[in-house]
């Protein structure tokens, strides 16, 4: 059963559900509460680019390095 396609696919969406609140978490404690469109772009990152933007968070000084970091995710 861990081996079908269906059972890994539910692991991947709760990852990615997973790393996306806790992501936005750390958003929301750097800047405060984002810009609902900013909250999309965010969700639909998948895990391991919601884990790097994790990381990148500590390099960001304002919400317009983050929507930068959004932007060049948008053009990879």
């Amino acid at each position: 059963m861990q081996e079908s396609v269906i059972y890994q696919d539910i692991l991947q969406k709760g990852k990615q559900q997973e790393a996306f609140t806790y992501t936005l978490r750390l958003v929301n404690r750097r800047f405060g509460d984002v810009d609902s469109s900013l909250t999309e772009r965010i969700r639909i990152l998948g895990a391991n680019q919601l884990e790097n933007l994790g990381e990148a968070l500590f390099d960001f000084s304002n919400v317009a390095d983050l929507e930068a970091w959004l932007n060049q995710q948008a053009i990879n």
